[in-house]
């Protein structure tokens, strides 16, 4: 079986093929953000299906990708695709590509997989044998082999098997978008970056008024809403990504990239972000973390009760994301605290938008409010609703 490879040195081009990977449930939101960049996706249901966003672009544009956008989880950019029915055959095509021509003998290599063909059972075996394949073909050309392991801070090499049909991939993030760097302090169960991102962009709030989030936790929601308030992209926080691993890499493309974001970013916004949580810790946590941002001096924290927390009157938003009562016996002792949530909405929230997250539909029942939309996400493996109420001063009016 003859490699169908391209003829370049490396995936450093003009015109690649590049997808944009993302959390499930929120594609449109990553497409709208693309389009606003002023890119146009191809016309892909397919890969819509599947959480990504294709489009063809240059490596400026990957770059660029990767400074700005806020809810994706990876830029990939194919290299090769191939057949291979079996293990065996992976490895001939694998090190027939000239490796040596993208990653220096002595550089770092991380092979990641979506691999699913009836002759593979564990997904870490294809991954490995494409990793010997790879690090073989560097080490037969130029004396000396890639370091390699699960870590992503070097080159990240993503390879797609379905059937007989294999794609390898540039991962030119690295490590995930979401994983924007500021949060050295997690909390427990933290929402990810990307995530809290997604639901900040689904309420509408862009800087206007006011943003209240209680039980902030590691206060993820309220540094989103403060970065993108701010115009500030979240790239300008990270200082590593895969495509800085490349032969060809561009320093001064990349620094003219972040330059252009920097200028970008405004000094201050009109509304008002509130962040609360009953938890001292917490709130230290969360404060630590919006420093780490650089928007400590943009969010105003409070170590209280949700419902002690301000919230000052006029238009803005109010979001919650309490637990959900994954273990055991823990769904009754929250069915209260979310009957609660609902009357500190109904008395101190009028005049808002109130949104609670939830992944636990029957406690949402307790809330004891009219929702105004239900929207699907994914926390992890679990399925959640953003749950929107509109919150009404005194009665409201029948059109």
């Amino acid at each position: 079986m003859k490699t169908s490879h391209r003829a370049y040195k490396n995936p450093i081009g003009r015109d690649m093929g590049i997808q944009i990977t993302c959390p499930g449930s929120i594609t449109a939101i990553l497409e709208s953000e693309v389009r606003a960049l002023g890119f146009r996706p191809e016309e892909d249901i397919e890969g819509k299906d599947r959480n990504t966003i294709s489009l063809r672009g240059s490596m400026d544009d990957v770059m660029r990708l990767n400074m700005n956008l806020r809810t994706a989880n990876s830029v990939l950019v194919e290299i090769i695709s191939f057949r291979a029915s079996d293990i065996d055959e992976l490895y001939r095509q694998v090190s027939a590509y000239p490796w040596e021509n993208m990653i220096e003998p002595s550089g770092y290599v991380c092979i990641t997989s979506n691999v699913n063909n009836p002759t593979i059972r564990d997904t870490r075996i294809a991954s490995l044998k494409f990793k010997d394949a790879l690090v073989d073909r560097i080490k037969s050309r130029k004396g000396r082999r890639p370091d390699s392991g699960p870590d992503r801070r070097g080159t990240v090499i993503h390879l797609f098997w379905r059937g007989d049909e294999c794609k390898a991939f540039l991962d030119t993030s690295g490590e995930s978008l979401s994983k924007r760097g500021y949060r050295k302090i997690p909390g427990t169960a933290p929402l990810k970056e990307g995530l809290a991102a997604a639901l900040v962009l689904s309420t509408g709030w862009r800087g206007e008024g006011v943003f209240v989030n209680p039980m902030c936790g590691s206060g993820t929601l309220a540094i989103e809403a403060a970065l993108l308030a701010l115009n500030k992209a979240p790239g300008l926080i990270r200082t590593n990504y895969g495509f800085m691993h490349i032969k060809g890499f561009d320093r001064e493309a990349w620094d003219r990239i972040r330059k252009e974001a920097s200028k970008s970013v405004l000094r201050k916004f009109p509304g008002r972000i509130i962040a609360s949580d009953m938890d001292p810790v917490a709130v230290e946590g969360a404060r630590k973390n919006a420093r780490t941002a650089g928007v400590e001096h943009l969010i105003e924290f409070e170590a209280a009760g949700f419902a002690d927390t301000l919230v000052p009157s006029g238009e803005g938003v109010v979001i919650m994301n309490p637990p959900y009562g994954e273990r055991l016996g823990e769904e009754s002792e929250l069915e209260n605290l979310y009957a609660l949530m609902g009357d500190f909405m109904k008395q101190k929230c009028k005049g808002k938008r109130g949104y609670i997250f939830t992944g636990n539909p029957s406690l949402s029942k307790k809330i004891g409010l009219r929702t105004r939309s239900r929207r699907q996400f994914y926390n992890g493996p679990i399925e959640c609703r953003l749950l929107e109420y509109e919150l009404y001063e005194g009665t409201r009016k029948k059109t």
